[in-house]
Formats: C-alpha cells, structure tokens, sequence
C-alpha cells in the first residue's frame, strides 16, 4: 500500500494558482506520476485538468445550482444551513481522457489518479463510492503495462479552507485510506533512457475461425507474443552489458541496446502448411524512452523502457483502428454503397486476413516527441496525412500545456513509419501472385523433367552400349578381311 507521496513543488504550485485564479467551483483532473509497489511510495510530477465534454460542460459539477465560492460565503439568509451540493463527475469522460493522455506518456510515468478541486463541504457532501468509481473508470482506461497494482491515488484540493489532501484508493474494495503527502523537488532528479528499437515479427494465418484472424486480434496477438520474447533480451547501457549487480549509473541521459536471442519461430512452426492461408510482417523502429525516479533501481528503468515499446505498438494499433472505425461511421452515416469486394467496407481491424486476396500495405502512425517541462518529453503520434500543428493541437487539448510548442522543439526520431505488410500466403517470398504459381509449377515441372531425365539416361545406356560392341565387332572384321585380300595371289 502507498503510504507516503511527494509531488513535484513546481508543477503542483503552478496547478494551485491557476485553480485558485480560476472561477469554476468545482473541477477534476489526472494525475501524472508513478506509484512503487516495493518501496510504497509513490510521485505526482503534474495535473492535468480535464477539457470540457463534447457538449461543453464541465466534467465535474455540483449537484445543485449556486453552489459556487461566492454563494456559499455569503450563506442562507434564512439563516439556516443549507445542504452543501455534492459533486457529479463524468466518470466516462475523465476515462476516455486519461487513454489519450496515458499514449502520450512515455516509460517510467503513468496516470496513476484523479484529483478533485472543491471546498471541504462539497467533498465530504460526495459519496466516497463515487469518487472511488470515478478512479476505477480511470484505472480501466489507462491500465499500466505488465503491472497488477492495484491502488491509484484521489488528491483533494480544498479552497476553503485551502489545503492538499491525498487519498490511496483500492481499486478492487474502493476504500479511500489517507497517506502522507508533501512536495519536493523530482524532475530535476530524473534520470533519461532512451533507445532505438528495431523489429520484424512475422505472424502467420491460420484458416479457423473468422473472430480470431481479424486485422486487430492477429496484431494484438503478435504484440503480446513479442512481449514475451522482448522479457529475455540482454541490454546495454552506454555501451555496457548490464549485469544483475548494477544498481546504480551516472545521471544524465544514457542510450540503451536490446540483444534478444536467436529463436526458431515457433509461431511459424506451430502451424502446418495446410493450416497457414496467409501472412502478416510487421516490421519497423520504434523509439522507446523511459525517466528514471530518485532512487530506483537500474532493473526498474530497463522494465519501463521495454513497456514503452510495447505500450507504443498497442498504441498504434488502437490509433489506426479508431480511425478506421471512425470512418467507417461516417460512411454508414453517408449511406456509401457496398462495393463487390467483403471486405473494402469493413474498417481495417475489422478485416478477415485470410479472406483477403490481393497485397496490403499499412503504415503505421509514427511518434514524435514533444518538450513538457524541465527537459521532460511526452510523446504524440502522426498520421501520413497529419502536420505538427495537429501535434501541437492535441498537446494543448489533451495535456493542457499553456505554453505553444515549438515546430521546431519536435523531435522525430522516427524518419519512417513503421508499416504493417499483409500478404496472402503465395505472395510472402514474391510480389506476385501469379509470378509465384508459375515458379512453383516450374519448380515441379523441373522436378518431374529431372526425374523423368533420369529415368531415359538409364534406359538408354543399354542400346548404346550394344550399338558400341556392334561398330566394334564390323570394324574387326572389315579390318579382317582387307588384311585377307591383301595377302592372297
């Protein structure tokens, strides 16, 4: 259990002006931090308020009308106390921004709660179970990776009277229990890793049920798979191999390399060539980056850099197939006639590989990086067809950053998409189709003619041999009988 919590004092009293400067009675937010399950610690680097719904209300509200600063200062003029208005939080909503906001993040940082801005009255006038399902709705929507944890943090923030307050919540009773909170200095304290990671990961179809060999659920599937494998990897670290005794390294920014080991691939072996109806290789880059707190060990940044990778290739996966499917409303909306192709009118992860009977090639979206604060990155992700103003857009949107970002600033340490190639199985070794069948009937036809090459050289070696002993024996006797006539008066 998280006992104690420091946040970042920069960051947190930045937050505190501005919600004081602010009007709104009531508002939520997302915690940015990291809990530590072994040491019961946990870190809150920022808030990030949650932007308004689509129809431009507030995400969180009081249940009654009036019940702003002003109002409840002044009091009742009937002079009895009237019934302090309870929160009402758009749980569904806070969820759906703490999934964008936990993309953005890179390794070592998480969403790890919520935090409420109201007076003391109101809080305690809420339910706790509604407060503690509004964290649920959070820890759903943003799940850490490869991580069982249980707990998130609820931080109050009181104007009347003004204090902090920070609350452990258990997500599986959603009791709230207070924990020691205070702030201190901890992003100067962070340490960088950051490396380039290439892979191919080769997924065969197999020709079973059409559920499971949709676009998504075989790169889903793969992913996973890969994560695995990625588990058993050695690292390097500056050039260095990492070895079980490294608890510590100098502070700065350190480049890290994963070895994995040569394996069969077993994902390929497990099916037979009857079974296999197609072929899926992903392949490409993916620049994974992970902050390392004060304190923990070298084993902890090495865990978190790797989930980079892998929550960054399940990010994009969600990104291609929410557009897809974005799309594919809209054109319903439009009443666009089917076309003969199945599948030209399902969304992309939607499509049943193994139906598919022509080449596709799909990039993926490519992630860039964006400064925060303090030499601090979060991370974006574009599309083919999107700018830098639709990265500094969602920046502004989604991580509340006040400041304009730099086009400049960006970094792109992705200069090429990651692509995602589907073939259908006759095409994996060649671009065509029918190029393919025709060496592979070539291939048989050769065979066939080898065999049947042999089988004539050795019929025809006995004639021969016979011919030979024929032309010999008529030139022995030519030669005998010239000899005769020469000799004869």
């Amino acid at each position: 259990m998280v006992k104690s919590v420091v946040g970042e004092e920069t960051q947190l009293k930045s937050a505190e002006d501005r919600l004081f400067q602010s009007s709104v009675p009531a508002q939520v937010g997302l915690i940015v931090g990291k809990l530590s399950s072994d040491s019961n610690r946990g870190f809150v680097y920022d808030l990030i308020p949650t932007p308004p719904t689509d129809g431009g209300g507030p995400a969180c509200s009081l249940r009654s009308e009036g019940g702003g600063r002003d109002d409840k200062k002044k009091g009742s003029k009937s002079g009895k106390a009237s019934a302090e208005p309870s929160l009402v939080i758009d749980g569904d909503w806070v969820g759906e921004h703490a999934r964008q906001v936990s993309r953005m993040l890179l390794g070592g940082m998480n969403v790890v709660g919520i935090y409420i801005w109201a007076s003391e009255a109101s809080f305690k006038a809420t339910t706790p179970s509604i407060l503690a399902q509004a964290v649920r709705l959070v820890a759903q929507a943003a799940p850490w990776y490869n991580s069982e944890f249980d707990e998130r943090l609820l931080i109050h923030i009181s104007y009347s009277p003004r204090r902090w307050a920070c609350r452990n919540c258990s997500l599986a009773s959603g009791s709230l229990h207070p924990c020691d909170f205070k702030m201190g200095k901890l992003l100067a304290s962070l340490q960088a890793f950051r490396c380039m990671y290439n892979f191919v990961i080769r997924l065969p179809i197999v020709h079973v049920g059409s559920v499971d060999n949709t676009f998504r659920n075989v790169l889903y599937k793969g992913i996973t798979y890969h994560a695995k494998e990625l588990q058993s990897a050695k690292v390097l670290i500056d050039g260095n191999l990492v070895t079980e005794d490294l608890h510590s390294i100098s502070e700065g920014f350190h480049k890290v390399e994963f070895l994995l080991p040569f394996k069969k691939d077993t994902s390929a072996e497990a099916c037979s060539s009857e079974e296999v109806s197609g072929l899926v290789v992903f392949s490409g880059s993916v620049c994974a980056s992970a902050y390392l707190g004060p304190r923990e060990p070298i084993s902890q940044a090495i865990a978190d850099l790797k989930g980079d990778i892998i929550t960054s290739l399940r990010s994009r996966l969600d990104i291609v197939s929410d557009e897809a499917e974005g799309e594919a409303a809209s054109a319903a909306n439009s009443s666009i006639e089917a076309c003969e192709d199945a599948s030209a009118g399902k969304p992309i992860h939607q499509l049943i590989l193994h139906e598919l009977r022509k080449t596709c090639c799909l990039s993926f979206p490519r992630r860039v990086l964006v400064p925060w604060f303090a030499g601090i990155f979060i991370c974006d992700y574009m599309q083919p067809s999107e700018t830098f103003e639709d990265v500094k857009d969602r920046c502004k949107e989604m991580m509340s950053m006040e400041s304009p970002v730099e086009a400049s600033a960006i970094v792109e340490p992705e200069t090429v998409a990651a692509t995602v190639t589907e073939k259908s199985f006759w095409d994996v070794t060649h671009g065509d189709t029918a190029s393919l069948l025709d060496d592979s009937k070539n291939r048989r036809h050769s065979t066939d003619k080898a065999g049947s090459g042999k089988s004539k050289v050795s019929s025809l070696n006995f004639p021969i041999a016979i011919f030979i002993i024929l032309v010999a024996v008529l030139v022995g006797w030519a030669i005998t009988v010239s000899g005769r006539m020469k000799v004869a008066p």
